[in-house]
């Protein structure tokens, strides 16, 4: 049987997050929630990153006034992704909305490293989806486990996102254009990150594209 590449690809990726999610179960679990409230919250928000910041703030003593703003703020870069895909999210409004639950990271970079418009559409789905069940099969996992688990990165979960990401970006830069918009990107989130509240170098390093928007290939 012919392998596929891009189920191949999609899977491990899938994978790779769901593993990483058992983390966020764990510490959730530490922060004080119960195992439904962070399975709930993996199901109906759906974005890691934004995920870990509130828990984190939450973990620290700090009240749900001061989490919210720094995830929502990092969960708003999903809908810059989704302007990106707006010849990927098809349908009326209610698939749309439903396409829309998929909007993430990894999701879209997969569909902007394929060059037919069916295999993005492809590649998003089958990222998404992936991603969608394991994310959320690894939080309960991470959750029912507790306090079994002290320390995550003693296991070396905490470098699984930030591998995953790295994964992601390298078949992005396929020009000067995009490793110069990367590197400006990465450089506004170095400099910002030692005093700027968390979310806020994500989003700036966005800013890293102005200079490089232009018409052509480079």
């Amino acid at each position: 049987m012919r392998s596929d590449p891009l189920k191949r690809d999609a899977a491990s990726i899938a994978v790779a997050t769901g593993i990483y999610a058992v983390s966020f179960g764990v510490l959730s679990v530490a922060a004080g929630f119960s195992v439904a409230q962070t399975c709930a919250m993996s199901l109906l928000t759906f974005t890691g990153a934004s995920q870990f910041t509130f828990v984190s703030v939450i973990a620290s003593g700090g009240p749900v006034v001061a989490g919210l703003p720094p995830a929502l703020l990092l969960a708003a870069r999903n809908g810059i992704y989704a302007v990106s895909l707006r010849d990927v999210l098809r349908g009326g409004p209610l698939r749309r909305a439903v396409d829309a639950h998929l909007v993430i990271d990894e999701s879209t970079a997969m569909a902007h490293a394929q060059d037919e418009r069916s295999e993005k559409r492809r590649a998003f789905l089958l990222t998404g989806v992936g991603i969608l069940l394991c994310w959320n099969a690894g939080t309960l996992a991470g959750a029912l486990a507790g306090g079994a688990i002290a320390d995550p990165g003693t296991l070396g979960l905490d470098a699984i996102f930030p591998a995953v990401f790295l994964a992601l970006l390298v078949p992005q830069i396929r020009s000067r254009r995009a490793a110069g918009a990367a590197l400006l990107g990465a450089a506004i989130a170095l400099a910002l990150l030692p005093f700027a509240p968390a979310g806020v170098p994500v989003m700036a390093a966005a800013l890293g594209c102005l200079p490089f928007l232009r018409r052509g290939r480079g």
